[in-house]
């Protein structure tokens, strides 16, 4: 793969109008209203991406939409699957595409991590991480904290989403009920609980 670009500089590109950087990946939601158009997208997706590339393109194919996601933030592979979509007049929701993590609060992480590699069947990325090898369900990270909080869940969802769909985001939880635990590190992150304070937290790409 070549040097990763940053989510900044994917964004600032011409033609990628359609993709949203989502921590590592890009990932482009198109409505295309059938599985039988969908299955034609994705043959298309096929022949686009050379060999080389195929092993960093995650497709989920439905009967309503195909999501496209990028493991490279490759700003050419993002226009050639625009454009097949564009030709093939299925439109792109950018609104519809987000990334989740389930994070887990550990006070020693090593001790922690093997048993919820075993159990999930998963695969370990760095010392706080694991990700499904199928790259079906969603990541798996230990947050680090310096004592622990009996009384407190341990475990929250963190729930990325297109940078310019945050605040819709926010404040459709925030009407359903929630409230604001915190925002000190936005727009990277917000820290969101429901009425009997289990929390989430919403992220973006930006300060990342």
């Amino acid at each position: 793969m070549t040097v990763q670009i940053t989510a900044g500089e994917f964004h600032a590109a011409d033609g990628v109008e359609d993709w949203r950087c989502l921590y590592h990946v890009v990932s482009a939601y198109f409505r295309t209203g059938s599985l039988t158009k969908g299955i034609a997208f994705v043959d298309e997706i096929g022949r686009l991406a050379g060999g080389a590339e195929q092993q960093y393109v995650n497709v989920d194919l439905r009967h309503v939409g195909v999501t496209v996601s990028l493991l490279s933030r490759d700003v050419a592979l993002a226009r050639r699957i625009s454009a097949a979509a564009r030709d093939l007049d299925i439109p792109a929701d950018p609104t519809a595409v987000q990334l989740v993590n389930v994070t887990l609060d550990a006070l020693v992480g090593a001790d922690v991590l093997p048993f919820w590699r075993a159990l999930l069947g998963y695969r370990q990325i760095d010392d706080d991480y694991l990700a499904d090898p199928a790259r079906r369900g969603p990541g798996f990270g230990l947050q680090p904290m310096d004592a622990g909080r009996p009384q407190r869940n341990r475990m929250h969802l963190d729930v990325a989403v297109p940078h310019d769909q945050a605040e819709a985001r926010i404040a459709a939880a925030l009407a359903a009920g929630g409230r604001l635990v915190s925002d000190a590190h936005a727009p990277k992150w917000w820290v969101l609980a429901d009425v009997e304070g289990n929390e989430a937290c919403v992220a973006t790409w930006v300060g990342r």
